[in-house]
């Protein structure tokens, strides 16, 4: 059987109560389960036992050179239901000064963000299946500004996300 699926990831990170209030504020993460130097964090709506594990390394670990000078994960990516959803996060991600970009690649609407540590992760929301032309999917093969605005009035600000493509239909 093929893999279906991520079911979680783990970070570390230097000081895992800063992580865990900012995945909380953030993304409104919960703790399902901590102890002493690590934590176990479950996205809203998942019934997964958890989606985000972070483990403290404590303050002097550098910085990870992934991308800039060796290979390592470029960033994970959360996929949010709703534009409205995603209109949310960019707003709270831009007032915590997290926001270091955003893309549309026509059937997928992206926000970039850095956490406490540098580490870069994305909040996306999926084209559903049903609304796929052969506009969009050719529109994949370049990257444009995000433009929220008219993205909800395209595909409407409460559809959801991603059916049909990356959940059932």
């Amino acid at each position: 059987m093929p893999v279906q699926r991520l079911n979680h990831a783990v970070l570390y990170v230097r000081d895992v109560e800063r992580s865990v209030a900012f995945y909380q504020e953030a993304l409104s993460f919960e703790v399902v389960m901590g102890m002493r130097g690590a934590a176990f964090l479950q996205a809203p709506g998942s019934t997964n036992d958890h989606d985000l594990g972070l483990f403290q390394i404590g303050p002097d670990a550098a910085p990870s050179p992934a991308g800039r000078t060796s290979v390592g994960l470029y960033h994970l990516a959360w996929e949010v239901d709703t534009l409205d959803e995603l209109e949310r996060v960019q707003a709270k991600l831009t007032e915590l000064g997290a926001l270091v970009g955003a893309s549309d690649h026509s059937t997928t609407k992206a926000l970039y963000a850095r956490d406490p540590d540098g580490l870069e992760f994305e909040v996306s929301w999926l084209v559903p299946a049903s609304l796929l032309t052969d506009e969009i999917l050719a529109g994949r093969s370049s990257i444009r500004p995000l433009d929220l605005n008219a993205d909800k009035q395209r595909y409407g600000a409460q559809t959801r996300g991603g059916v049909g493509v990356s959940i059932p239909a």
